[in-house]
Formats: structure tokens, sequence, C-alpha cells
């Protein structure tokens, strides 16, 4: 089960301008290792706490592992609904107006603790264009990494093992599940996403796959 759910809201995609290298994979110290979300419809919550995890290292070198609980608990507020799916912007809006998220540590999976102790905050957040691949490469080597949508039904996608991952029959209408990208580049001659799933270490060697 992925559990991202479509929202059909407008949302404004921002006006950031960025120049980006020609390649980038950010390293482990800046990438919180990769989590699971088991069987439940969650990964937005993993999503959003991985795209988050890494900008207190960049403020004071210190990789936090946030807590995707307190997002599944408490952020149905916004929009959410739990371990049954959600979105990426209802979940930023939550940490945002909450002041904050809590980290894993003070905070584990299935714990229905109130939120108490603070791992970072939310100051805001962008929708970058759809189908803007240079803004997307722009944010990762400036930003970091960036939660995206992805049709992840095939089974080509779900058995990957290694390479670079292009399936002609995925479609873009259809996205069922977040992915995170921590990375791009090109592999003769073959452009590709490097992103950070959910799913577990035994998903492709370390949870990390490379897209077309």
């Amino acid at each position: 089960m992925n559990g991202y759910r479509i929202d059909l809201k407008e949302r404004s995609p921002g006006g950031a301008t960025f120049s980006s290298p020609a390649n980038v994979e950010l390293p482990d110290e800046v990438v919180t290792p990769v989590k699971n979300q088991d069987q439940f419809g969650s990964c937005w919550a993993f999503l959003a706490t991985g795209a988050l995890e890494d900008q207190p290292f960049r403020e004071e070198c210190d990789l936090i592992s946030l807590s995707e609980q307190n997002l599944i608990d408490c952020s149905e507020i916004d929009g959410n609904s739990g371990c049954s799916g959600g979105t990426m912007d209802f979940t930023f809006q939550y940490i945002k107006e909450n002041h904050g998220i809590d980290t894993k540590a003070t905070y584990p999976r299935v714990s229905n603790l109130p939120p108490r102790n603070r791992g970072a905050s939310d100051v805001g957040f962008v929708d970058l264009p759809k189908n803007d691949e240079q803004k997307l490469k722009g944010s990762v080597a400036t930003v970091g990494p960036v939660s995206v949508t992805i049709d992840a039904s095939r089974p080509m996608f779900q058995f990957y093992s290694h390479g670079i991952y292009d399936d002609k029959h995925c479609h873009t209408s259809t996205v069922d599940h977040a992915v995170l990208v921590v990375g791009y580049g090109t592999d003769n001659g073959s452009d590709y996403w490097s992103v950070k799933n959910s799913w577990g270490h035994h998903w492709e060697e370390s949870g990390v796959d490379s897209e077309d």
C-alpha cells in the first residue's frame, strides 16, 4: 500500500529561480537512512520527514530523524487520513501550524503520545511547477531532498532491483505514491533521477533507485 492522495486544489508553484549543476548526488551525511512504511498508506508522512530532515543539518551539521508517527496521528485536522493516505501539502501545512514536528526518538512509531519535543520546524513550502525538470534539479541542488509523486503501480517498479528504471507504461495521471528525489545525473547518455523510497532496504539493495 502506498497512500498518496491526489489533491485536486490548484496550488501556486512559487517563483523561485535556480541554476543547477549537471549532476547532483546528495551524500549519506545529509540524507537519513531508508525507512519502511510497511503495509500502511503513509508514504506521504515518510516523504515529508525526508524532505525536512537534512535542513537542520545544513544549519547545525546535526542530522535528525523526524517522527512520521507524529504526522500520522495528528495531521488529520489539515486534511490527511492517517494510514489511509494523505498529501505532502497538507502535511507541511500541519507542521507549519504546529510550529514544528517531533523527533523519531521522542515520538516513536505507534505511540499516540501528544507532540512535545520539536525536532524541526517548517517556515513554508513551495510547490514546483508540474513537469518542470529544471526547477526540480535546481531545488535538489540548492535546497536538498524534494518530495515528488509517481505511479508506483507497475510491477517493474515494485520489483525493481538495479539500474535505471524506465517503464514506458507508467502514467503521470495516476500517481499513487510519494518518493524523495536525492540526486540526478546522466549515465551512458541516459538522464536519471535518484530517489529514496520508503519500502525498506530490501527494495533494491539500498532503498534508493534511479529513474529515467
